[in-house]
């Protein structure tokens, strides 16, 4: 059977995924429900008509899970749900199932798609797909040697994804099994797409040799990587369990004192702090209200404590040329640093403009690394059997 390269992004605030020659993308929001399997719906009759992204509802069944036969409200539609639950601040993305409960529905999106063009084979509603995954974990993680037992996890073992009552896809069953995974430590990883295009050629030449912190911000956790000699200088990087989760959770709790608004999740947050238009605003019973003064608070402090570890590495690193600041929670908290950092001396820091790319960033460079890994594999394969003839 074919095997079809699957590059995933498992970020605290969502799943972000490039399969295939660069055919298909999924943005899923990393939020998982427990659930029953007859979830009610309104307007059954319209289920397939829906996006099967709004409506995730599966079964998993896989010896990687803590917690095996398990429902999930899974994304969009778990932020619906009364008890939706995010990554716990503090946790490590590689030991909670979480982590897999996304990274499966992924797939198995991708799977069932694939197998209705005839890529993967349907036998009575049951796709058998196998892919070649590039994924990754934080620096710290990788640092310690969770990638191993993350990665030993996926391999050699058959993972089932169950659609329930999931527009268009109700009744289909998905067996995942993994030909390769490669896990990538996060900064590397950043480094990897500065530099390099999809074929692993080198497009920014001021960079390569340069000596520069690459300081990746997420939702739970922050890496700052040393590179070196076009490589992560293992001794030299750092990784924080200090996210923007943290704060995230603070702004949501002192919004519910303030004006009684309950917010769902950290996601909805986000969305207050971030949209283009009456940014830092929400609706108190009817009437735009601003919270600028508990997000400019809350997020100036978190700033300044990322400000801090930035000071102290760049000390230790004292020939380092530039920064980059990527992830999710540097677009948060861009503004905040870049005031900071002006206030002072300063530093030479950089932010991508394109908030795609920064928040697509992993993702593509486990794309850019799992997809030149494939090639070189082929290209093997192809060798042996010439060889042979």
């Amino acid at each position: 059977m074919s095997t079809r390269v699957a590059a995933i992004d498992v970020g605290n605030d969502a799943v972000k995924a490039i399969f295939g020659k660069l055919d298909s993308e999924l943005y899923i929001p990393n939020v998982i429900a427990r659930d029953i399997e007859d979830r009610p719906i309104i307007g059954i009759e319209d289920l397939n008509e829906n996006n099967p992204l709004d409506g995730l509802h599966i079964r998993l069944h896989s010896p990687a899970l803590q917690a095996n036969n398990v429902i999930y409200r899974v994304g969009y539609l778990a932020t619906k749900s009364d008890n939706p639950t995010e990554l716990d601040i503090g946790s490590s993305k590689s030991e909670e199932d979480q982590t897999l409960v996304m990274l499966f529905a992924a797939l198995a999106l991708d799977a069932v798609q694939q197998a209705s063009i005839g890529v993967f084979k349907v036998n009575k509603s049951v796709v058998e797909a196998n892919y070649t995954l590039g994924t990754g974990l934080p620096l710290r993680e990788v640092k310690e040697g969770k990638d191993v037992g993350y990665r030993s996890k996926l391999l050699g073992s058959v993972h089932q994804v169950e659609f329930l009552v999931t527009p268009k896809y109700q009744g289909m069953k998905v067996n995942l099994k993994f030909d390769e995974v490669k896990v990538y430590p996060e900064g590397f990883a950043a480094y990897i797409n500065l530099v390099m295009d999809n074929e692993l050629k080198v497009i920014n030449r001021d960079l390569i040799d340069k000596q520069i912190l690459i300081q990746d911000i997420g939702g739970l956790s922050t890496d700052i990587a040393v590179i070196k000699n076009r490589k992560v200088d293992d001794d030299k990087a750092r990784g924080f369990n200090l996210g923007v989760a943290e704060a995230l959770e603070a702004i949501r709790e002192e919004i519910r004192k303030k004006h009684g608004v309950e917010l769902d999740s950290r996601r909805d947050v986000v969305e207050i702090i971030t949209k283009k238009n009456d940014r830092n605003h929400i609706m108190v019973r009817g009437s735009r209200t601003s919270v600028h003064d508990i997000v400019d608070r809350i997020l100036g402090e978190l700033a300044k404590k990322q400000y801090r570890h930035l000071r102290n590495v760049w000390q230790k690193n004292s020939q380092t040329e530039i920064c980059y600041f990527v992830g999710g929670g540097s677009l948060v908290l861009k503004e905040y640093l870049k005031t900071l950092n002006n206030s002072f001396d300063g530093y030479n820091i950089d932010f991508f403009e394109d908030e795609k790319e920064s928040v697509w960033m992993m993702a593509n460079a486990y794309y850019k690394l799992i997809a030149d890994f494939h090639r070189r594999e082929e290209a093997n394969k192809k060798k042996v059997v010439t060889n042979n003839k």
